[in-house]
């Protein structure tokens, strides 16, 4: 990688306080694997090193690299400028960088196996059993019951979710609830949140997710639903911003299990919490949600077979 190659990695993000380029740091772990090919057999002796411990590349000296991986301490020095740094200074920067946003995602140690032979089989179940038994424990009866007489007098309900599981868990409940006959739509773009957020008017309904409650493009266009008059339900954790500006809270807290490569547990509580506010306002519903829901299973079996509902015989 050239020194130009190494620049354009420091990409522009944005503009600082007085309006000079903000320099963003490259991913330099990434930038090690990828290059690795590309290097010197000594400098790849480096890149072992580091990439076997990079805690231990941080912290340690030029010459104590150099001994570790059998090479000159000028070897050390041509590997961080074949890779777009400076020189060793420079790398150990953006390598320390590299290890507070990443250091959890560095870690292969395997997890304990079971009788199935597969490390990863507890964790997901046991997680996901702990997860439900912690959203039925924390989830306020009374909140819920709130949550349902929202819904169910609505005008209109719009949900709000961004990023990977907000947005599927957002798809999800407007997949719930329209079955009801609710009038509903599910919005995972920042822009269109905040476009739908000033359509709204008095009675009108946000059900906003997000598994941290600190994500700022929902908040404010949550505050800016609430500005124009419509009602929120925040599903969240406890505790946070999002949570304070709703007028309905559905939150609980599911401590995680350290594996980078197991899915988030929080989210079967959180569609528990979604399944009962869903079911809970078909309740409040009653008649025409139970209509609703007839039509729809009646015109999905014909559309399965082909051919309307023979009558039931005597």
């Amino acid at each position: 990688m050239t020194e130009a190659d190494s620049r354009e990695n420091l990409m522009t993000d944005g503009e600082g306080d007085g309006g000079e380029p903000v320099r963003r740091i490259p991913d330099i772990i990434s930038l090690v694997k990828d290059t690795y090919a590309e290097l010197r057999p000594a400098e790849r002796r480096v890149a072992d090193v580091v990439l076997d411990d990079v805690k231990y590349a941080v912290d340690a000296s030029n010459a104590a690299l150099a001994q570790r991986a059998g090479v000159s301490e000028p070897t050390v020095t041509r590997f961080c400028r074949a890779i777009g740094c400076e020189g060793v200074r420079d790398f150990k920067l953006k390598l320390a960088q590299s290890l507070v946003v990443g250091a959890l995602y560095l870690d292969t140690s395997p997890a304990r196996e079971n009788d199935t032979g597969m490390p990863f089989w507890n964790a997901v179940f046991g997680e996901a059993r702990r997860a439900l038994q912690e959203a039925e424990r924390q989830l306020d009866p009374v909140q819920l019951q709130k949550a349902a007489e929202l819904i169910a007098k609505a005008r209109q309900v719009t949900v709000f979710g961004l990023g990977g599981s907000s947005s599927a868990l957002a798809q999800e409940t407007q997949y719930r609830l329209f079955r009801y006959g609710i009038s509903i739509s599910a919005q995972c773009d920042p822009y269109l949140m905040r476009m739908t957020a000033s359509t709204l008017k008095p009675g009108d309904l946000v059900i906003a997710i997000s598994a941290t409650g600190r994500t700022r493009e929902v908040i404010e266009a949550v505050e800016l639903a609430k500005h124009y008059r419509a009602n929120a339900i925040c599903v969240t954790a406890p505790d946070t911003e999002l949570a304070r500006v709703g007028d309905v809270r559905l939150t609980v807290a599911v401590p995680e299990y350290p594996d980078t490569l197991k899915p988030t547990a929080s989210r079967f509580a959180f569609l528990a919490m979604i399944d009962l506010m869903a079911v809970a306002a078909a309740y409040k519903l009653d008649g025409s949600a139970r209509e609703t829901v007839r039509r729809i299973k009646y015109n999905a079996q014909i559309h399965r077979t082909g051919k309307e509902m023979e009558p039931l015989g005597d």
